[in-house]
């Protein structure tokens, strides 16, 4: 176990400082480790890429015992045990994917109290013996990572982690933090419901991102515009989000045929596919991952600097959680998502097709209500995120899509009374291309044989392009005056429908932006917000031979590169230059450990650029 030199500082701001290389917490970390440390229970909220872990990692070595991390995602908790061996801290996980020699050998340390903190899945800390083992080994806290799985409204309810309530009767007195980056109001209180917390003391972070543009479009040529924004990130790495695995392997197959190097990740791949697929990204290649909208990522990897979803995600918590995965360094990324009329119908038709209870039905509709406005609000999107988590921002943000482009609005009453009157007047019987093809007055073989030509409505709508009235009808079906039914995707009318025939209510529409992207970006990619500074001429060479030696080393212990350095740490390294260990040592993001393993190597690199 990792033990504190005689002469060292062994308070939380010491271990922060020895072991991680930090000289001082971020926003409501300390307030957090002091909470667990005098022995409280707490729930922590903090945005991807804001220090959750620092929270239950720092109390963890600082406090009497072993530190027990209970978390879903397995790629996370191998990521989060190399990171944590590279500064000297006896880590391990236990979860169904392990490699059989090295589950024997944190099953080893366990039984000799030899770790320092214990990554378990749910499904085996639940496992028949291992609550009971874990009696008899004395722990400093209980970390519950990824929280909102405990929730029935989370957006990715487990069942298995509501019976986490019962680890107090395991393991009395010990305390408590339950960590996520995505939860409401209603699943904050029912997180600390579930666990049975109700004395945690709750830390709510800023969920706004500033280094995160947020932006959205309507689809006008799916694969067109996923090829216009990932050009802008050539040599970068990306996550493309599908509603669905066919379309996950139908989107890789297209990105790999036009030279992208893309991989396939959902659940349904097999357990060596899927490892291939993890390895690529994690060794820091430039590589696209097409993953399904469900299947959780779970990874550290800091510089991913672009996230698309191809498919409406159910809710803003899971869209924020995956959109999330950008730009952990805090460096400027963009994410996009594309959706279209037909998502936002068939999401509302399988909802209300589900055999959920009729109160979790109405919240699971509240959401995806939220998520739909999302989509087609013509303000600051990322204030209508953060509305979602209860974040009022003050004023508009300046970096989404429509704070830097905002949309032009119009009075569209009348157009949508024609786009509806059409609909009606039709027998509600058609999609939108017969609708359309009818308000243009076209004449074609089904509105010949159907003589809609003959309707007093045909050509009312002939001086807008089809693409105007397709922009109509996708905007009220977001809106909720229509819906698309059946296996043809006709077109029908709801009741907010009515107040708008009549006349009483006004329609405000906006301007239509299918296929550019173009407007929200510069040709250089993402504009005012918080990019890499630019290195010196004269760093160039040692950032770049310091990230060859690192690539190296973290092939050689078949580790990802990032949990060695990180790029910004390396960055300053190149900057400053040190000449000596002890001004290595002063560089943020170099503790004891890594000092001692690697500072010989750095020094040479650094000596041998000149």
């Amino acid at each position: 176990m990792i033990e504190t030199p005689p002469d060292s500082d062994g308070t939380p701001l010491g271990v922060l400082s020895r072991v991680f290389g930090f000289p001082g917490f971020r926003g409501l970390q300390e307030r957090a480790v002091s909470r667990v440390m005098a022995g409280g229970d707490a729930l922590v909220l903090m945005p991807t890429g804001g220090g959750k872990s620092v929270c239950y990692q720092v109390p963890a070595l600082c406090r009497s015992g072993m530190g027990l991390v209970v978390s879903p995602l397995i790629a996370l908790m191998d990521d989060q045990v190399a990171s944590l061996r590279q500064l000297g801290v006896n880590a391990a996980a236990l979860h169904s994917e392990l490699d059989p020699d090295d589950a024997a050998r944190a099953r080893s340390d366990l039984h000799n109290n030899k770790l320092d903190l214990l990554y378990v899945s749910p499904e085996r800390l639940l496992s028949s013996g291992m609550l009971d083992r874990l009696s008899r080994v004395p722990l400093s806290l209980i970390a519950i990572d990824e929280a909102h799985c405990v929730s029935a409204w989370g957006h990715e309810f487990r069942p298995e982690y509501r019976a986490l309530a019962r680890l107090p009767d395991y393991f009395p007195g010990v305390p408590r933090i339950a960590l996520t980056a995505t939860a409401d109001g209603r699943t904050r209180a029912d997180i600390l419901d579930a666990l049975a917390m109700p004395d945690a003391e709750m830390l709510v972070a800023s969920f706004h991102r500033p280094n995160l543009q947020v932006a959205a479009r309507p689809k006008g040529g799916e694969l067109s515009q996923l090829l216009d924004i990932l050009g802008r990130h050539r040599d970068e790495a990306a996550i493309v989000y599908c509603g669905s695995r066919n379309k996950t392997e139908r989107v890789t197959r297209s990105l790999r045929e036009r030279g992208w190097p893309a991989v396939a990740f959902h659940a349904g791949l097999a357990p060596e596919e899927k490892r291939l697929a993890l390895r690529r990204f994690r060794s820091g290649e430039p590589v696209v991952v097409v993953a399904t909208i469900a299947f959780g990522m779970g990874i550290d990897r800091p510089d991913v600097r672009l996230v698309v979803h191809l498919d409406m995600p159910d809710s803003p918590e899971g869209y924020y959680q995956q959109i999330g995965r950008a730009g952990r360094d805090g460096v400027a990324s963009d994410t996009l998502l594309l959706f279209g009329g037909e998502d936002i119908a068939r999401a509302r038709h399988w909802l209300d097709q589900s055999q959920a209870p009729d109160a979790q039905k109405r919240v699971m509709t509240q959401r995806l209500e939220s998520m739909i406005a999302l989509a087609e609000t013509t303000g600051c999107r990322t204030r209508a995120l953060l509305s979602c988590f209860n974040e009022e921002l003050p004023q508009p943000c300046g970096h989404c899509d429509n704070c830097r482009h905002p949309l032009p609005t119009f009075d569209g009453t009348v157009a949508a009374q024609k786009v509806l009157s059409a609909i009606y007047r039709t027998g509600q019987m058609f999609g939108a291309l017969h609708v359309v093809a009818v308000l243009r007055g076209k004449k074609t073989d089904m509105v010949s044989r159907h003589g809609h030509d003959q309707l007093g409505l045909y050509g009312i709508g002939k001086d807008k392009p089809d693409t105007f009235w397709r922009s109509v009808i996708r905007q009220l079906l977001a809106r909720g005056a229509l819906t698309i039914q059946g296996e043809y995707s006709t077109l029908a009318l709801r009741e907010a429908a009515r107040p708008i025939l009549r006349g009483e209510e006004t329609v405000l529409l906006h301007e239509d932006a299918a296929t550019a992207l173009s407007a929200a970006l510069d040709e250089n990619g993402t504009r005012g917000l918080p990019r890499a500074r630019p290195l010196a001429a004269a760093a160039e060479a040692p950032f770049e031979a310091l990230r060859e030696w690192r690539k190296e080393e973290a092939r050689a212990q078949s580790v990802p590169p990032y949990v060695i350095f990180h790029d910004a740490v390396l960055r300053e390294i190149a900057e400053d230059r040190p000449s000596s260990m002890a001004a290595l040592g002063e560089i943020k993001g170099v503790g004891a450990s890594k000092l001692e393993r690697y500072g010989r190597k750095v020094l040479d690199v650094l000596a041998a650029t000149g």
